[in-house]
């Protein structure tokens, strides 16, 4: 997966329920659903990063533009991160491993 929107697709067509995953500005059910996979961005670098979290990208770097992606899990209304990433397609890669599909 290269995007957003071509995941959003791809999981929609393997039958991943809507209330499993939300996408930023792509996929984003309402009213929120209590538990779920999400993608989002975030400013930052680095810096941002959760400590001893993987990423996706070289040492040192957010992808341009200083933005990271971040994925994780939405549990008893708490983000939880799983993993930054210095990539879109990275993030997308991610998040559809974490839904099995």
């Amino acid at each position: 997966m290269t995007d957003r929107h071509t995941l959003e697709r791809a999981l929609r067509e393997a039958g991943v329920p809507e209330a499993y995953y939300w996408i930023e500005g792509v996929h984003e059910p309402t009213p929120t659903p209590p538990d779920f996979v999400y993608l989002r961005t975030r400013p930052g670098g680095p810096a941002d990063r959760p400590a001893g979290g993987p990423t996706d990208g070289a040492a040192g770097g957010a992808a341009e533009g200083g933005t990271t992606w971040e994925t994780g899990v939405y549990e008893r209304g708490a983000h939880e991160p799983v993993a930054t990433h210095d990539s879109e397609a990275g993030a997308c890669a991610h998040l559809r491993t974490l839904l099995g599909v």
